[in-house]
């Protein structure tokens, strides 16, 4: 009884706040490996174990509305997929360097499994950490054997020094390797570049000694940002390089300065920043146009008094500088006994993506993380399915890379309740179409491509066979069909058919 109120209450405050959701916006989840907080349940699963743990969170996620998965691939210069330069992850097998058996690809698997079900992948990768603890073995062929001097020691955590031009070049190296082999998306890094402070200051004196290209002693901070700075620039000329198409993203701890310490800061009073204590200048990468997006955690809720959620989303949003702007929700906190009342409050995701919608040149959203969905949320994951994500979206474009739509599909055959079309041939890897567009409204209805209730669904074959309604239900319905490429850009959408269902 208790949860059929709480669902009621729910549907009624949806309705107070709902407004049409849009055609194009950015839906996912972060699924993370590390310490398998997410996937896999737990080291040492069998290979089929594993398989089905994955269609499961991706079955999951497609239910609730989602068009992309941020899968972490790389938790800590180790590998979800066979590398040649770094081993297989301990969070598969439970003993680092060994690969799953039976053989398989675990990155292959979860890019195929997304792409059949119309979701982007986006590689997550973290760039500097090795260990999260100093003790715990590491595989024999790992690299901090073959370069001790590239690791520090910091709080009992290894990580590589940020700081020497040789590990950054073996990150960029690492990140080439899988844009080069695998059909990702997008490239993905999260806040950890410098790691959260600790009392002690850390530990890259000899860095700075041997590589300060100029920098003076009391400038320590600025060279440590100048450092990420280089990795950020020349990963995105990387990327490009290898592949224009596939995007680069960040999501940064939610607060790049307060106000009081930066004039251009948000009206905050954080006790960190990217800035200051993670060496993360996130402003200069996007007016610099060296990331495609920007996906801020923004864990803290309305009203907070230090970092109010829609400070913050208004302050992000105003420094989107022509790049992609999305918002990292934290589902995780939606909790029974949270000590915060507004965590207790089902409608607290609901109101954060409400007025996200509300804000010029925001796009979309993430939700840290997947395994939170698979637990009581107050019915927040019904109202996805029902409400918020009832239709589904398109992921924004991003011109800058590309503004080219593909063909639109031609020479339709209708027969029976099936519909096939031609795909364009001759395209570029660029151009080609990759999904089609499915539209779909009753006759004599007005027909508005902009109105995602109008999307019937999104393909990535030729044809659709649609279910028939009984002979007493039966009614004309046009169809419309529109091809989309790898950046999702929309072709002109093709004459109008008529079926009868």
């Amino acid at each position: 009884m208790k949860q059929f109120c709480v669902l009621i209450f729910l549907g009624i405050t949806v309705t107070m706040y709902s407004q049409n959701a849009p055609k194009r916006e950015f839906r996912a989840v972060w699924v993370a490996t590390v310490n398998n907080i997410d996937w896999p349940s737990k080291p040492g699963l069998s290979t089929e174990q594993q398989k089905k743990e994955a269609i499961d969170i991706l079955d999951m996620h497609v239910r609730n509305g989602m068009n992309a998965i941020i899968l972490q691939i790389r938790p800590a210069s180790d590998a979800f997929y066979p590398s040649v330069l770094e081993p297989w992850s301990r969070y598969l097998t439970g003993t680092p360097g060994k690969a799953p058996a039976p053989f398989y690809d675990p990155l292959q698997f979860w890019i195929e499994q997304c792409h059949q079900r119309n979701m982007e992948f986006h590689a997550w990768l973290n760039p500097f950490r090795v260990a999260l603890n100093a003790d715990e073995p590491l595989a024999g062929n790992h690299i901090a054997f073959q370069h001790p001097e590239w690791i520090v020691n910091y709080g009992g955590k290894l990580y590589f020094d940020p700081g020497l031009p040789q590990t950054r070049d073996f990150v960029v190296k690492v990140v080439s390797d899988i844009v080069s082999r695998y059909d990702v998306d997008a490239i993905h890094f999260d806040d950890y570049f410098y790691p959260y402070p600790l009392k002690d200051d850390f530990p890259d004196g000899n860095s700075f000694a041997q590589y300060n290209r100029g920098f003076l002693s009391g400038q320590k901070a600025d060279w440590r940002r100048d450092n990420v700075d280089l990795i950020i620039r020349t990963l995105s000329e990387s990327i490009k390089k290898t592949k224009p198409w596939v995007k680069f993203g960040i999501s940064p701890f939610g607060v790049w300065r307060n106000k009081s310490d930066d004039p251009e800061g948000s009206e905050t009073t954080a006790g960190t920043s990217n800035y200051d204590q993670l060496y993360a200048d996130i402003l200069k990468w996007q007016k610099n146009g060296w990331i495609d997006y920007c996906l801020p955690q923004l864990y803290w809720q309305i009203g907070h008094p230090s970092v109010d959620f829609l400070t913050l989303s208004k302050w992000w949003a105003a420094h989107a500088y022509n790049r992609a702007m999305y918002i990292g929700h934290a589902v995780y906190k939606l909790e029974a006994n949270s000590a915060i009342p507004e965590w207790r409050d089902p409608n607290e995701l609901v109101r954060q993506i409400q007025a996200m919608r509300q804000i010029p040149h925001l796009g979309g959203s993430a939700f840290y993380s997947s395994i939170h969905f698979k637990r009581d949320l107050f019915g927040f994951d019904q109202t996805l399915r029902d409400k918020l994500y009832k239709y589904p979206a398109l992921v924004p474009t991003m011109p800058w890379i590309d503004s080219k739509p593909p063909v639109a599909p031609k020479r339709f055959r209708k027969r029976g309740h099936k519909l096939k079309w031609k795909e364009a041939r001759n395209q570029s890897e660029m151009d080609k179409a990759v999904s089609y567009l499915v539209y779909m409204n009753p006759v004599g209805q007005k027909f508005d491509a902009n109105n995602p209730e109008n999307i019937f669904t999104i393909t990535r074959g030729n044809s659709i066979v649609f279910k028939p309604n009984s002979r007493k239900l039966q009614r004309k319905y046009e169809l419309r069909i529109s091809a989309l490429d790898r950046l999702h850009n929309e072709s002109e959408i093709s004459k109008l058919i008529v079926i009868k269902l």
